[in-house]
């Protein structure tokens, strides 16, 4: 039973990249790198909520504009 698990763990050990690669697997570089990108994602979300506001303003602008331009019409 001990050669079993001895075989088996080096197969796993020389296969491990494969096995990783074809059944997706996330590794710890991938987790950290996840965990960085997160981060700069959460920085960015002020800058978003203000354009996102600074856009809806100019939008209701906009169709206020072209609702007084077609009323003239």
């Amino acid at each position: 039973m001990i050669g079993m698990n001895n075989y088996l763990n080096a197969y796993v050990d020389r296969r491990m990249k494969y096995i990783v690669d074809e059944w997706d697997l996330s590794t710890r570089t991938d987790l950290m790198d996840f965990t960085s990108r997160l981060g700069a994602i959460e920085q960015e979300i002020p800058q978003l909520k203000s354009f996102e506001q600074t856009a809806s303003d100019k939008l209701t602008e906009l169709e206020n504009r072209a609702g007084k331009l077609k009323g003239l019409v």
